[in-house]
């Protein structure tokens, strides 16, 4: 069964930002892509010293939606010499209309595309996806009750309950990793590595090779990234997994649309 089309290219999405870049993260680091960030997220991700999620405008309190399909078929139009794009969020795999009209836009326009995402929902796209950029929530991403969100709302059991409830979904992952064309997975490690018993096991249930996994230190802020960058690069080199930085962040700080 189709998970449905968009019919309106002019209606607003989900969407707060519509932009070129250059992909930062994972195994397409590099690349020229244009970026489409939704709004809407399952998780509520602090991963204490390393700060909240780099997109919190996107989750904890997320912004309203203010772009359309027509603004994304304009930023490729001015933009032909890029032919990727990248949906992140947010959790976007849940808005599975605009997922798949992407996915039929970039096949209709040979265009690679990569959807960032945690996990939580598998959606068989009518064209599989090119990458999937799969980062699991593990225990270090549970917010602190008590603490204080990027706005100033106190972290209650509620947003805890609402952030675990899809946080490892491996079903879902599961199910994604065979059904698109390739994925890789990146486990965020704080500058402690508390989690490493956790994805062990979640890499051994799932039987994912070394080479699939990419792992990216934790921090939302260029001071918080250079704490813990030698410590994951030491670390991925003794244990054989990929590194990944944060480039945008090193090079942005936590400016937004770079």
């Amino acid at each position: 069964m189709s998970l449905g089309r968009i019919e309106d290219y002019s209606k607003n999405l989900p969407i707060v930002e519509v932009y070129t870049a250059v992909q930062s993260e994972g195994s397409r680091q590099g690349y020229p892509t244009i970026v489409i960030r939704t709004t809407g997220c399952t998780h509520r991700c602090y991963f204490g010293e390393g700060g909240w999620c780099d997109s919190w405008y996107t989750s904890i309190h997320p912004e309203k939606g203010k772009y359309s399909f027509n603004d994304i078929i304009k930023k490729y139009e001015d933009n032909p010499h890029i032919k990727e794009m990248m949906l992140t969020g947010g959790s976007p795999t849940m808005h599975k209309k605009l997922v798949n009209e992407l996915t039929h836009f970039a096949y209709e326009n040979d265009i690679f595309i990569t959807i960032e995402n945690e996990g939580s929902h598998f959606l068989p796209t009518d064209y599989p996806i090119d990458l999937l950029s799969i980062s699991p929530k593990f225990s270090n991403s549970i917010p602190v009750v008590g603490t204080l969100t990027p706005q100033g709302k106190v972290v209650d059991e509620k947003m805890i309950k609402t952030h675990n409830r899809f946080r490892v979904n491996k079903e879902a992952i599961k199910q994604s990793i065979n059904y698109h064309k390739d994925y890789h997975i990146k486990p965020v490690l704080d500058k402690e590595f508390s989690i490493l018993d956790e994805i062990e096991e979640f890499l051994k249930d799932l039987e994912i090779p070394d080479n699939k996994v990419w792992a990216m230190p934790a921090g939302d802020t260029r001071d918080a990234l250079f704490e813990s960058y030698p410590k994951v690069m030491d670390f991925v080199r003794d244990r054989g997994w990929r590194f990944t930085g944060r480039a945008h962040i090193m090079a942005f700080n936590d400016q937004r649309e770079v």
